[in-house]
């Protein structure tokens, strides 16, 4: 319960009740409050009673009610409705999807259009939910009732697409042109044969207007190259009879699950379907839409194994979904004829007929592919699709002024071979009895192999240094024990006579050294060929006027912004804590810090001085042999101690010499750092 303790808050209620305010026995209260004088306020008569929430005193009814009780009756839907007329806003012009905004704003170049048939009117004020109530019991419906009649109104449908021709649509039976397929062998005059289509086709020009009669009168049958076509299809139905089973074991492989656009199998494949082989970019065939894709598009059946792919996107479903639907017979023409294997819909088509290429907005930039597992070369990944690079930053390596090769990847497995080989020597000449009785080419590892575990890591100890050690297991049949304890014997009888003559046997090189210059020779070999063919291709390029690079793979850094990810930059790594201390940046801040202080020392003499002259000084200083002051904390302590007597001897009376003096030694030193001729020139002039 709250509690009124003073007189003032009172002034500015209502006028006091009528009855009595009678005095609380409350005695703590006195000790509470300090007194005060009388010149500053009378004394309290009473104390104000703390009321109850009940019996709070209002004194007129009337206006108590008039400001705070209920207004006239408002619904809830019409109290949000006025609060959004009130405040400018409603949730209609935030939860607009950006096909209606388009939709309202377009209509008039970005302006809002005010409703003005009585039929927008209407359905506009059907949005109320309180008008919408009210019509529909003038309508006699329940709600039910209404919502389903309203899902009978579909509302303006487009009339269909009429596509018009210039002309009757001539098809004519040609084989493709990348007939055969790679790596098929055919008759070679019957390809030839096959071919002589391609150049009568082209050459053939039909009259359109009677094109018509000729095929009813079965005439000029002979361009048409029936013949050359049937022989087409006798190859192409020897290549499917080969290739069928091949073809379906890889669409299991590589496809997990079938969807539109890939290879049909098992019960949905029919032997009648055409392969990819029988298509080519160009032909004209009928077909019947089969599914329809928000984010791929629409995906018709031709007859062949895969269904065509026509790609559609997104918003542009709103102007086409009158006339795009599944099960309708269209005709379509292939663009593309893709890779099965990287490609997701090898198939490209578009639609002839309805020919709807003019409500398409949305395009792909490129064709949907396959991300496998053995893509390991992004740059090898981007070509096969045709697609442009990716642009990045011109390193500035000249690889013809490179340094050429001559470490093959090779020597350092030979080089462990070696010492493992010396090694097992060694273990022979310290233990005869364990090799006793052995063919060297016989010893087999006494633990299993482990190519996974055959490198470990630790630490060993060398002449007080502890050091990284790395110990590599090498299998036995990768070594040549014969031949590396023959070296050794003949090796070993070199000595021998050396020292029989007298004379120290130096070991130059053993047959493994000479192998591994072998390998380097090789590497530097082929390290130069590589170098003399870029060389080639450079000049090359230059005489003919081609980009040295790929168009496209290198820009400007310019292109990228300032803040553009940069994977070689450490600004960009996981770990990354700030500009390490040791970095050239930091050690200059540092080495001005250290120029300032020793500029301003322990004393307070202040010297304004930029970092370059400081350098330059300090050159000439040590050029001179002048040494800084060092200061250390105990000299400190003892100048504290000895300031008083020490005043005079501190002073140097050298800045009292002439200034037309030369000599170096006559400049005076602030706190180590050397400082321009001191004049009183302008110290008397206030």
């Amino acid at each position: 319960m709250q509690s009124l303790q003073t007189l003032s808050f009172f002034t500015t209620l209502l006028p006091l009740p009528s009855k009595p305010l009678l005095k609380p026995s409350i005695p703590h209260l006195k000790s509470n409050f300090p007194a005060k004088s009388a010149t500053t306020a009378p004394p309290l008569r009473f104390l104000v009673r703390a009321y109850s929430s009940d019996e709070f005193p209002v004194g007129d009814d009337d206006a108590f009610l008039a400001s705070f009780g209920p207004k006239e009756k408002e619904s809830e839907e019409e109290a949000r409705r006025r609060n959004w007329v009130e405040r400018g806003w409603a949730p209609w012009e935030e939860i607009l999807t950006p096909e209606a905004d388009f939709a309202r704003k377009s209509l008039n170049e970005g302006e809002e259009v005010p409703l003005q048939s009585p039929e927008a009117i209407e359905a506009f004020k059907m949005l109320t939910p309180k008008y919408r109530r009210e019509k529909i019991k003038e309508m006699g419906l329940t709600e039910d009732e209404y919502y389903a009649k309203q899902f009978e109104i579909k509302g303006e449908i487009p009339d269909p697409i009429e596509t018009l021709w210039s002309g009757p649509l001539v098809l004519g039976l040609v084989p493709p042109r990348d007939w055969p397929p790679r790596g098929w062998e055919v008759d070679k005059e019957e390809l030839e044969f096959i071919r002589g289509a391609h150049k009568l086709h082209s050459a053939v020009r039909l009259d359109y207007e009677k094109v018509e009669e000729s095929v009813k009168e079965a005439k000029d049958t002979g361009d048409m190259c029936f013949n050359r076509y049937k022989v087409f299809l006798k190859q192409y139905n020897e290549w499917v009879e080969a290739n069928r089973d091949r073809l379906e074991e890889e669409s299991y492989k590589l496809d997990q699950d079938y969807y539109p656009g890939r290879r049909k199998r098992g019960k949905d494949y029919n032997e009648e379907m055409y392969e990819l082989p029988f298509y080519y970019p160009g032909q004209i065939c009928a077909g019947k839409v089969t599914a329809v894709h928000l984010y791929q598009g629409a995906f018709v059946d031709i007859g062949g194994v895969h269904d065509g792919w026509v790609p559609i996107k997104r918003n542009d479903w709103y102007w086409l979904r009158h006339h795009i639907k599944v099960g309708m017979h269209v005709m379509v023409e292939i663009l593309a004829k893709r890779d099965p294997y990287r490609f997701r819909f090898p198939l490209e088509l578009r639609f002839v007929q309805p020919n709807i290429d003019h409500l398409i907005f949305n395009t792909f930039d490129f064709p949907p592919i396959f991300h496998r597992d053995e893509d390991t070369n992004p740059d090898e990944l981007r070509r096969d699709c045709g697609r442009p690079p990716i642009p990045r930053k011109d390193p500035g390596i000249k690889w013809e002024e490179e340094p050429l090769l001559s470490d093959h990847p090779y020597v350092d497995k030979l080089w462990q071979i070696h010492n493992a080989e010396q090694m097992i020597m060694d273990d022979m000449v310290a233990n005869p009895d364990k090799y006793k009785g052995k063919k060297l080419s016989e010893l087999t590892d006494e633990e299993e192999f482990d190519d996974d575990n055959s490198v470990e890591y630790g630490k060993a100890y060398y002449k007080k240094s502890l050091l990284n050690k790395m110990i590599v297991k090498i299998r036995l049949k990768e070594l040549d024990l014969e031949a590396a304890f023959a070296e050794r014997e003949h090796h070993r009888k070199l000595s021998k006579e050396a020292e029989e003559r007298g004379e120290k046997y130096k070991i130059t090189m053993f047959k493994r050294n000479e192998e591994m210059d072998e390998y380097d020779l090789i590497h530097w070999r082929r390290s130069f060929e590589e170098r003399e063919a870029l060389l080639r291709d450079i000049s090359c390029r230059q005489t003919l006027g081609l980009p040295l690079e790929e168009p496209g793979r290198y820009v400007d850094p310019n292109f990228f912004g300032k803040d553009q990810y940069d994977p070689d930059s450490p600004l960009y790594r996981y770990d990354y804590w700030g500009e390490p201390k040791n970095s050239e940046k930091s050690r200059q801040e540092r080495m001005t810090d250290a120029h300032n202080k020793s500029i301003v020392g322990k004393g307070t003499v202040w010297y304004e001085m930029s970092y370059e002259e400081a350098i330059k000084q300090q050159m000439e200083r040590e050029k001179l042999g002048i040494k800084p002051k060092v200061y250390d904390d105990e000299d400190s302590d003892k100048d504290d101690d000895d300031d008083d007597d020490s005043d005079d001897e501190d002073f140097d009376y050298s800045i009292l010499g002439s200034p037309s003096a030369e000599l170096v030694a006559s400049q005076p030193h602030v706190n180590g750092t050397e400082s321009s001729r001191l004049s009183d020139e302008g110290i008397f002039e206030d």
